[in-house]
């Protein structure tokens, strides 16, 4: 049996939450970041590989740099958010996992470049998600893209290559405004089997 409490955190980190473009002119505080690492950090990942690295842009000059990855569609929102991130993954992950995993020959199973790279892609995007769902739990807002060039953002902000960007998060301190009605979900029945 759920209590009131565990339904408005369930509610606040997904049920009522909304993805937004609009934020109010006001900072996000960095003890903010560092609680939702606190949570977002225990998400599980393959091997506790741990590959999501996130670059958090508050600066307008960080973000210009950011501009000509960005889509039309895009642009404006992201240029006005208070705060961006950019996560992205660590090609080269398995380096740590002797210190991470309790199996340090693990390292050998993910040094291969295509074996890393599907599974840095893959796991930081859980831990993208995991964010997501903490940056919500501490309260602020997210609206999270994919729409940008992923090359010309690599180029500006992760010029060796051994990081590349997985997707943007937009974050702050949502308006409400223009947020579209909640559009449907998928039934179990329709997404999911049994067998």
């Amino acid at each position: 049996m759920k209590t009131m409490g565990e339904d408005k955190t369930l509610d606040l980190i997904l049920r009522q939450a909304r993805s937004h473009g609009e934020f109010h002119d006001r900072p996000v505080d960095v003890a903010l970041l560092r609680a939702a690492h606190e949570i977002m950090k225990w998400g599980p990942t393959t091997a506790n590989s741990q590959p999501a690295r996130i670059l958090y842009l508050f600066s307008r000059e960080a973000r210009e740099r950011m501009r000509p990855a960005l889509s039309p569609v895009n642009l404006e929102k992201t240029m006005k958010a208070p705060l961006v991130a950019i996560v992205a993954y660590d090609t080269r992950f398995y380096e740590f996992l002797p210190r991470m995993y309790h199996k340090p020959d693990a390292i050998n199973w993910y040094n291969k470049p295509a074996v890393a790279e599907v599974n840095a892609f893959r796991n930081s995007s859980l831990q993208g998600a995991y964010l997501i769902i903490a940056l919500r739990a501490v309260g602020l807002d997210c609206g999270a893209m994919s729409g940008f060039d992923n090359a010309k953002l690599d180029a500006a902000f992760f010029p060796d290559g051994r990081l590349k960007s997985n997707f943007l998060i937009n974050i702050g301190y949502g308006t409400g405004a223009g947020i579209p009605p909640r559009n449907p979900r998928f039934a179990f029945d329709e997404q999911c089997r049994i067998l």
